[in-house]
């Protein structure tokens, strides 16, 4: 992160915002060091900040150089969008490559991998957790239709039997894509069991579907 320094932590925020032409609420800083004089003549205030170009900028190097060091041609496109609670931001990071099955990898391993790294680096960089989707030429778009529409016809098995269900181990954001889809499903509710790569879902019958 960045640091800067002005009289109050006001003045600092609004230069940022001006020079990176972003609103201040979306800047986040912590006020690493403040001096105050008599009569706050010569008062300073040191922060340490980013906005949400840095991070846009520091996804794009990094991916950059990762692909070039992997000798891959990579297009890479990030849009900045709200979460569905309004009060972060996420990246949606789209990749184009020369062969997207090589970036994909077998079952999308390769860029489940790619990333968790990309996340830990950002995570440790920014010091917050930032909110990352990768995704090339829409495979994870499609995947999460696939991973509803599997859920869908699990769900309404197990309001039919009354049975509980167990799905295949997946990773995490498919588990939440199947998570928030079926939160509104009447007679079944979800949870996770498992720890790491065998970490799956049960879709368990509640028996209020009314």
């Amino acid at each position: 992160m960045k640091q800067y320094t002005g009289k109050t932590v006001d003045e600092v925020l609004d230069n940022i915002s001006s020079e990176q032409n972003c609103a201040k609420e979306d800047i986040v800083y912590n006020v690493i060091e403040e001096k105050k004089h008599l009569l706050g003549i010569g008062n300073t205030v040191t922060i340490e900040a980013f906005t949400p170009n840095d991070v846009k900028e520091f996804i794009f190097d990094y991916l950059g150089a990762y692909f070039t060091e992997l000798n891959q041609g990579v297009a890479i496109e990030i849009i900045i969008e709200k979460t569905k609670d309004n009060n972060d931001n996420l990246y949606r990071v789209i990749l184009d490559a020369e062969n997207n099955a090589i970036i994909i990898g077998k079952n999308g391993q390769t860029l489940r991998a790619i990333s968790i790294v990309l996340k830990a680096a950002a995570n440790a960089t920014f010091k917050k957790r930032i909110n990352i989707i990768i995704d090339v030429n829409h495979y994870k778009e499609d995947r999460y239709k696939k991973v509803k529409g599997i859920a869908n016809r699990v769900a309404r098995e197990v309001v039919k039997t009354h049975i509980d269900a167990e799905l295949d181990p997946m990773p995490n954001d498919e588990r939440k894509v199947i998570h928030q889809y079926l939160q509104d499903f009447k007679g079944v509710s979800t949870v996770s069991i498992g720890e790491g790569p065998k970490r799956h879902l049960v879709i368990k019958y509640t028996g209020n579907e009314e």
